[in-house]
């Protein structure tokens, strides 16, 4: 998991390095989870989760704050989340997670750009299950005896974690992320952030030429503000 680990650091500092892009996402995210279960931090896991993100993002605090004032008001705009399924050339399977006001547009959107790149859209359940849903933990490692942590959130469906000098990261599988996050923030630990990922169950590998037109639909997907994570299983 050491390799997937710095994957998934690489992925998230790149996506952070377009602010713009990384402040849209989350406002989208933070809307949904308000919509949802309310603006209050302390009873909605979810905004809680998003904050942490934010400002692990550096997310100025008033953006935030005007981001789940305005997500409260009965005007704005609901955002679905939807999942879209297709494969690139070369047989490279690629999952889209969008947050949509217009499911009409984004998925005219997306088709697009599988067309532009020699690829297509596919069939719901297509390419999903060639991927692991997971959820990551990011927190910091302050006079943790890591050894024991590890063992104790073992009973929380961790199947993964990772200890550094100043932080520790921990994976577990979609389903466990809300008694995980519970035992964590139980213990007093302190969350940078954490998030949802899927990841390749098998990477394919393929010719240096023929990722060029792979990475050039990615870029045309991921460049749409209503996509918020792409995932593909090219090696």
């Amino acid at each position: 998991m050491g390799r997937a680990f710095e994957f998934r650091k690489a992925r998230k500092m790149k996506r952070w390095s377009n602010m713009a892009k990384t402040f849209t996402r989350i406002g989208r995210e933070i809307i949904i989870a308000v919509k949802e279960s309310g603006p209050d931090p302390s009873s909605n896991s979810r905004l809680r989760a998003i904050i942490q993100n934010a400002k692990a993002a550096n997310m100025p605090k008033d953006n935030i704050e005007r981001a789940i004032k305005k997500a409260s008001e009965k005007s704005t705009d609901n955002f679905k989340e939807i999942l879209l399924e297709g494969y690139a050339p070369h047989g490279i399977a690629i999952l889209v997670e969008a947050a949509t006001d217009n499911n009409n547009r984004t998925v005219a959107n997306i088709r697009s750009y599988f067309n532009k790149c020699e690829g297509n859209l596919a069939t719901s359940g297509s390419v999903d299950f060639l991927f692991n849903h997971l959820c990551f933990f990011q927190i910091k490692n302050v006079g943790i005896d890591t050894e024991k942590l590890e063992l104790d959130l073992i009973d929380f469906g961790v199947v993964d974690f990772n200890s550094q000098d100043d932080e520790i990261n921990i994976t577990a599988n979609f389903e466990d992320f809300g008694s995980l996050q519970k035992e964590i923030e139980r213990r007093g630990l302190d969350i940078i952030s954490s998030e949802f990922e899927r990841e390749a169950i098998n990477v394919k590998s393929i010719k240096e030429d023929q990722k060029i037109i792979v990475d050039k639909l990615i870029n045309l997907i991921d460049e749409d503000d209503d996509v918020q994570n792409v995932y593909h299983d090219m090696g």
